[in-house]
């Protein structure tokens, strides 16, 4: 009862004027995002944080989360109109997608993707709303040793459970934790490697970064592969909206399915790309028309649209309890917290209760506009389509510019965007993973923080991991995540040898 009565407060919250406004401008602006090419949740949010910093926390973060959502709503159109999919998560949305557009069912196929996309946000949201409480008032008994173990569990899931090269992942998060070291040691307070540049005493601005990585990074990515745009007519009729609708409800199970599926991978660092595609790929093993997926199934729709929403929605639940985000955008918005003076965790429960309420009452209000808003403003989404990427792309690039400027009023932050947007661009060329070396560069001071202090703590003894049951479960579960893969491969081996004609010389 308590959670419902803080709900109904974050509602009142959500609800006044001038936040309803952000949440409007946030959903339009996220969908403009998603339907660009290049662009994303992670990367908008970025661009346009600096924008919040005169607000108050509560608008701002509300504004920026309903881009998110925008941009998650908007990703869908791209992918079935034109065939490119405007975010990651959406490439598998055009398998069946597309196919469906051009059998003259485009209406039908943004219809479900778009309804999809908010049954899988509200089962998350729901979820957030329930759990998030608890488990923050269980980690309001932790203290330094246990910090690092969740963040050292965080750091390892990402090396053993993610779809990269565990080595690729490594690296990456390596230069993340060298860069998140530049500056000011807040034990010691030495400097550590600034050489000299007094712009540097601070370290390197994560927002900066963020900006250069997922702004420049991606432009300069999606400008050589030279995009254009040709695809179907968008428009949809109320009668095939409420068509749609009748039939969606066939597909409960497919649904249920993809929202475990979403919430699973956005709690962990899977992310909202895998999600939709693991779920596409379950779905097409359950279904009765399994064979013709690929060629303009809705179920082929439903599917990986509402597993990346689930997704997508539930990573914000690690942010908010834990300090650890669930993926690149719940990286952004952390960041965010910080730069407004926020400490995300448990605390936050405690000492800001308008603030976290009125979000989880925006992500309901949120999705509800933005599915009312897409369903009625495609054609507009897809005529933008038709402006050549050679006029949007240097107008981006100088809203990137812009935004990392106005941060601290320097150009050196523009010349330090360039090389992170360098940096972004390489590591998308050598297909080096972003998310944990942003993971790194976010977390690095804290988790250094955290360790350093159990060590003071315990005189030097890493025996303060294992100190009690808390901490020794998770610092043991984080070990064996990060040793999963080569576990995995010795199962497979031993499998091996022990099948037919694998075995040893006497059983040949």
């Amino acid at each position: 009862m308590d959670d419902l009565s803080n709900l109904l407060h974050g509602f009142a919250v959500a609800l006044t004027f001038k936040n309803f406004l952000f949440m409007l401008v946030g959903i339009f602006l996220g969908v403009l995002i998603g339907v660009l090419p290049g662009l994303g949740g992670a990367n908008g949010v970025a661009i346009l944080l600096p924008l919040t910093f005169s607000m108050p926390p509560t608008s701002a973060i509300i504004m920026l989360s309903c881009i998110y959502w925008g941009a998650l709503f908007g990703g869908a159109i791209t992918s079935i109109l034109f065939n490119i999919p405007g975010e990651p998560w959406s490439v598998a949305t055009t398998f069946d997608g597309f196919p469906m557009a051009q059998k003259g069912r485009a209406g039908e196929a943004l219809t479900a993707a778009f309804t999809s996309s908010f049954v899988g946000a509200l089962f998350a949201v729901i979820m957030i709303t329930f759990l998030a409480p608890v488990i923050a008032k269980f980690a309001l008994n932790f203290g330094p040793p246990e910090y690092f173990a969740i963040q050292l569990l965080t750091f390892c899931s990402f090396v053993g459970m993610g779809r990269e090269p565990p080595a690729k992942t490594i690296a990456a998060m390596m230069i993340g934790f060298a860069l998140a070291a530049v500056g000011l040691d807040t034990v010691t307070g030495t400097l550590r490697m600034t050489y000299g540049y007094t712009d540097l005493l601070q370290g390197f601005d994560f927002l900066i970064a963020v900006i250069g990585l997922f702004g420049l990074g991606e432009i300069l990515l999606t400008m050589e592969e030279g995009l254009s745009f040709k695809g179907k007519s968008g428009r949809i009729d109320p009668k095939v909206v409420l068509k749609t609708w009748r039939e969606l409800p066939r597909y409960w199970a497919t649904s249920l399915r993809a929202c475990l599926v979403g919430c699973w991978m956005g709690v962990t660092p899977g992310g909202a790309t895998p999600a939709s595609f693991m779920s596409y790929g379950i779905a097409r093993r359950f279904a009765k028309n399994g064979k013709n997926f690929g060629e303009g199934e809705i179920e082929g729709v439903v599917a990986p649209e509402t597993a990346a929403h689930a997704a997508g929605t539930s990573a914000l639940l690690p942010m908010l309890t834990l300090g650890i985000p669930g993926s690149p955008t719940a990286a952004v918005l952390l960041g965010g917290l910080l730069i407004w003076g926020l400490q995300p965790g448990p605390l936050l429960f405690v000492e800001k209760p308008d603030f976290v309420w009125g979000l989880i009452a925006s992500m309901y209000l949120g999705n509800i506009v933005g599915l009312l808003v897409v369903l009625t403003t495609v054609p507009w989404w897809a005529a933008i389509l038709r402006i050549p990427f050679s006029i949007i792309a240097p107008i981006i690039v100088v809203i990137c510019a812009i935004g990392a400027y106005t941060v601290h009023n320097k150009l050196f932050d523009v010349y330090m965007m360039i090389v992170f947007g360098i940096i972004g661009y390489t590591f998308k060329k050598l297909k080096y993973p972003l998310a944990p070396f942003v993971l790194a560069l976010v977390l690095g001071d804290t988790a250094e923080t955290a360790f350093r202090q159990s060590m003071l703590a315990s005189g030097g003894s890493l025996a303060v991991f294992f100190s009690n049951k808390l901490v020794g479960s998770i610092v043991t579960l984080a070990l064996v995540i990060l040793a999963w893969p080569l576990i995995a491969r010795l199962i497979s081996l031993g499998r091996k040898s022990g099948g037919p004609g694998g075995g040893t010389p006497a059983a040949a």
